[in-house]
């Protein structure tokens, strides 16, 4: 009999992880949204979506891996989903932030490298 009272319990506890990493998640995209639509410069408005917005799906992601396995079923979408997410999203950041660099600096305005080389940004891609 004691051990339907502890499976309860566990059951309880894994229900307010799920709405925890659900309001977590529900935050963190709120917070990525304000730094979208407050934010000025262009690189700034960058940087608040993607990175609160990777940590808001992950927790939504935990959260949905959580009752699929409370439910019995395995979370092979969820990892899925992270694997695309957290792979593709950096890259979406760097294409940003290398567009707008290409549209707003002035090469001549930088300072030397000090390498002999040109700033990373700006090389030229290899010619075949």
């Amino acid at each position: 009999m004691m051990w339907k009272w502890w499976l309860l319990g566990s059951m309880l506890c894994c229900a307010l992880l799920i709405a925890a990493l659900l309001v977590i998640s529900g935050l963190f995209g709120l917070i990525g949204a304000f730094g979208l639509l407050n934010l000025r410069a262009p690189m700034q408005r960058l940087h608040a979506p993607t990175k609160a917005t990777t940590v808001g799906v992950g927790a939504a992601l935990l959260a949905s891996a959580g009752t699929a396995v409370l439910v019995g079923d395995a979370p092979w979408q969820e990892a899925m989903v992270a694997v695309f997410l957290f792979l593709t999203a950096p890259l979406t950041a760097l294409y940003l932030a290398k567009a707008h660099l290409h549209g707003t600096v002035d090469r001549k305005g930088l300072p030397p490298t000090g390498t002999g080389s040109d700033w990373a940004g700006f090389t030229p891609p290899p010619q075949e």
